[in-house]
């Protein structure tokens, strides 16, 4: 599985390569989505935007992973760079209605460090 990972202080973005998200290529994000929770990443971002083809929904399923690992880790999860055919895809899995997606990487990181902002107001941090 091909992909590529860029760390930064409040985020991860997990950017998978390859045009085809399969139950080849799904396990090996799952494993990776572990890891990251486990070096102590709770904002996870997933870009999509390679990905041309999906033909299995239950291979999207590794995508609830990273938003429970995120959630229970206080922490957030959202894919962006979704296609019409993977939108297609996840609608009729459902998968939507758990996890977050935006259109853009840079929605992404707004929405990050706008919920990390209100934490803080909060005193949640």
């Amino acid at each position: 599985m091909k992909f590529s990972v860029d760390k930064h202080d409040k985020y991860v973005t997990l950017k998978l390569k390859e045009s085809k998200f399969t139950n080849d290529n799904a396990p090996g994000l799952k494993s990776e989505l572990y890891l990251l929770n486990a070096e102590g990443f709770n904002n996870i971002i997933v870009d999509l935007s390679q990905v041309k083809e999906c033909n299995d929904a239950q291979d999207l399923s590794c995508l609830l992973v990273g938003d429970r690992l995120c959630k229970s880790a206080g922490g957030l999860f959202i894919v962006t760079g979704i296609n019409d055919e993977l939108a297609s895809i996840i609608e009729l899995s459902n998968i939507f209605q758990s996890v977050t997606f935006v259109n853009t990487l840079a929605e992404a990181t707004d929405f990050i460090f706008m919920d990390e902002l209100e934490k803080e107001f909060r005193g949640a941090k």
